[in-house]
């Protein structure tokens, strides 16, 4: 049975690393695009770039630059996206959400403990780091899902790392976050199976990856190192 209907991709971190991959990867497979960021000045450049990019085969691109655990934002988006989609349908087009993916790596790198308490996670960045790349994302799945942008097939998914489950002198907190991402995932999963609509949701570990992300951690250097030495192919 073919499916005629318009597939977009909703990227949370769209911008760089594994979102920018999938977002080009999706986008040569006749998917739209639409994309969150939080990027400055000096990156904007190669937002465009990614954008262009995704044109050039054929597809929309909807890129929006914003703080994508802020609520009001995320309803300002959403009804960004419903505007687009409604333009669409009166085209006689039947566009829907095949793909969310939560890519947003943005998170506080530093220890819980510290002589200096300004050297130490606090509680503002503890639940910053949490909010963005956990907790945000079943606030996006539940607007999503209750304003009908996502329909039979579709699949949720969120980047995760072994992180999440090893211990990195810097990486407490952002390893907090993805074990709270991949609990999340299984009780969206749980959740969404119970409603009969054929949407799934699925963490995805793919490895220590060479990203703009991974080289913000300041052991970046020893988890490369450690990547390579454990990969039988002697690379990442």
């Amino acid at each position: 049975m073919t499916d005629d209907r318009d597939r977009w991709a909703l990227i949370l971190g769209g911008s760089s690393g594994m979102g920018e991959a999938t977002a080009l990867a999706l986008a040569a497979a006749g998917y739209h695009i639409c994309g969150f960021h939080l990027d400055f000045r000096a990156a904007l450049a190669h937002v465009e770039e990614v954008k262009a990019a995704i044109t050039a085969l054929g597809v929309e691109a909807l890129y929006i630059n914003m703080n994508a655990a802020d609520d009001e934002k995320r309803g300002a988006a959403l009804a960004t996206l419903r505007e687009r989609f409604e333009r669409s349908t009166a085209e006689g087009r039947h566009p829907y959400v095949r793909v969310v993916m939560h890519s947003l790596a943005f998170g506080s790198l530093v220890p819980y403990l510290s002589d200096d308490p300004k050297g130490a996670v606090d509680r503002k960045k503890m639940e910053m780091t949490q909010d963005v790349m956990a907790n945000c994302l079943v606030y996006w799945v539940q607007d999503l899902y209750r304003g009908g942008f996502l329909e039979q097939g579709s699949k949720i998914y969120a980047m995760t790392s072994e992180g999440s489950s090893r211990v990195v002198p810097s990486y407490g907190v952002v390893s907090s976050a993805k074990a709270a991402l991949e609990s999340h995932i299984r009780q969206l999963a749980m959740e969404l199976a119970q409603t009969g609509k054929g949407i799934t949701a699925n963490t995805i570990r793919a490895g220590e990856t060479m990203t703009p992300a991974l080289m913000k951690i300041p052991e970046h250097d020893m988890i490369i190192a450690s990547a390579t030495k454990r990969n039988p192919t002697g690379r990442m």
